[in-house]
């Protein structure tokens, strides 16, 4: 059995809250037990079977979680943000067969439902009593997770976690944020990413904490922070937090101080977070966000460290048993160049892709284990006597950042291909403070076309998650092409930044 999955069913007779939602608190040993159910009402199932969730963030989506787990299966973490085409293409790629969700969520998981297929419900399966038969050992290099993110390829890819991956990743990120049962989590990250469910969610329930679910808004959270010891946050959230704080009167303000000074750690994360919003929390709270290098495919890999000065601007050092380096072109080592990463929470592969995988790796001359190629562009601050890694931007120009996703402008490009008054398209990311990467769609329209952004912006609605949609549409005569016809985006990025597309 993995550590984690160890951690969290030795706590079956645990009063202490493990989540607070929606519909109140449940102790550890409520939510242990929901997920025994749950594994009870899945099993037999074979081995690494794909189970996928379409479930509120909640006790019930932690006791589903786990139970899969329990049942030898893999979880493949859906959301109600992706409308139904990409949520068929997750169930299709992983090859799911059975599709847990909760109330909320099952009208519009009734069109997936197939022969391949099966919807069950997990109010149905928690409320069971959990069968006394012995469920699978669980081996820690056994598949456990299955997280879809965005690549130079254009359609999504699953990213294959172990059992040890997430095991050991829990135990890094705890110890070195300091978590303890007596931590409360305030949650408002959604749950099919890296961050909202390994870097928060289990960071906190493999330490016996409280997490407190809640959907995102401003002023909630403000309030919130008052029963809270951690938050954790994209830089777009800190954004929306200030422009809130703003907009309250002096004695709301106050009570907002109050509340966040209490906090011992807020974090941000899963993109780079811009020094003038950090300095803002630092004016109101009296502390530095504490900012962290992490991916899909290895977790968090590189922090800045609990005690002492965080350093604005850099990611700090790696985690313990994490090494990295830095490559240049030629495969050396470098002083700015691509960021390599090696360590026990380096994911198994991309599912089903093994050119990919390959492509994704390389061999260590030591004969350890190969190094993950971020795609991240970084160097050292040499100001700084412990030299701590500063991430200056993705390594491809095709994956863009945006309020904390990872977005494919190959993949938002794709499917503004398929619009008819569509003749070429480029996205790019323009710099900006509110989102990282302001993605914007610049578009060749054929000849005689009308469409315009309100158009085409509905389109790729229908088809991708609201957070991939182009915040801007540029219509242009021709995109700029190098000698072999190749579009030059950083020559287009740059005219828009400029103001000359």
């Amino acid at each position: 059995m993995g550590s984690l999955l160890s951690r969290f069913t030795s706590r079956a007779d645990d009063a202490h809250l493990a989540v607070v939602d929606g519909r109140g608190g449940h102790a550890y040993r409520d939510v242990v037990r929901g997920a025994r159910a749950v594994a009870s009402s899945l099993a037999p199932i074979e081995r690494g079977t794909r189970v996928a969730l379409l479930i509120s963030p909640g006790a019930a989506f932690v006791s589903a979680f786990f139970g899969v787990l329990l049942a030898g299966g893999v979880v493949v973490v859906l959301s109600p943000l992706h409308p139904l085409p990409e949520t068929a293409y997750f169930c299709e790629d992983a090859r799911v067969a059975i599709l847990l969700v909760d109330e909320a969520h099952g009208r519009l998981a009734a069109p997936l439902a197939s022969a391949k297929v099966r919807i069950a419900h997990v109010e149905a399966a928690v409320a069971t009593s959990p069968a006394p038969a012995a469920l699978p050992e669980i081996d820690a290099s056994a598949p456990a997770l299955q997280l879809y993110t965005s690549g130079t390829t254009g359609k999504p890819k699953g990213a294959i976690l172990t059992h040890g991956n997430l095991g050991v990743q829990q135990e890094l990120v705890a110890e070195a944020w300091g978590f303890s049962d007596a931590d409360v989590l305030l949650h408002a990250l959604p749950l099919h990413h890296m961050h909202g469910l390994a870097i928060a969610l289990l960071t906190a329930l493999g330490a016996g904490a409280t997490v407190r679910t809640t959907t995102f808004d401003a002023a909630r959270i403000w309030d919130a922070m008052t029963d809270a010891t951690v938050f954790m946050a994209v830089p777009a959230m800190y954004h929306r937090l200030f422009a809130a704080f703003d907009d309250a009167d002096e004695a709301t303000r106050a009570r907002w101080t109050f509340g966040a000074r209490a906090l011992r750690l807020a974090t941000s994360g899963s993109a780079a977070l811009p020094v003038s919003l950090a300095e803002r929390w630092r004016a109101i709270t009296g502390s530095y966000p504490l900012e962290r290098f992490g991916m899909t495919e290895i977790g968090v890999g590189i922090t800045n460290s609990l005690v002492g000065e965080r350093i604005p601007g850099s990611v700090g050092l790696p985690l313990p048993s994490v090494l990295a380096r830095i490559v240049g072109e030629d495969g050396a080592d470098a002083e700015v160049g691509e960021l390599w990463i090696r360590g026990p929470s380096v994911f198994a592969g991309y599912h089903e892709r093994p050119e990919e995988t390959e492509q994704a790796f390389v061999a260590a001359a030591d004969g350890g284990p190969p190094w993950f190629r971020t795609g991240d562009t970084v160097t050292r601050d040499a100001a700084f006597v412990s030299r701590p890694f500063r991430i200056l931007g993705r390594t491809s120009v095709d994956i863009l950042k945006s309020g904390g996703y990872k977005l494919s402008a190959l993949e938002i490009e794709e499917v503004l291909r398929e619009h008819p008054a569509v003749l070429e398209v480029a996205v790019v990311g323009i710099p900006d403070e509110a989102w990282g990467d302001r993605v914007v769609a610049c578009v060749v329209r054929r000849p005689g076309a009308v469409a315009d952004d309100v158009a085409l912006r509905g389109f790729v609605r229908e088809r991708l998650a609201p957070y991939k949609v182009p915040k801007d549409f540029v219509f242009m005569a021709e995109l700029p092409r190098n000698a072999v016809g190749k579009v030059v985006k950083p020559t287009l990025a740059r005219a828009l930044r400029e103001g000359r597309g």
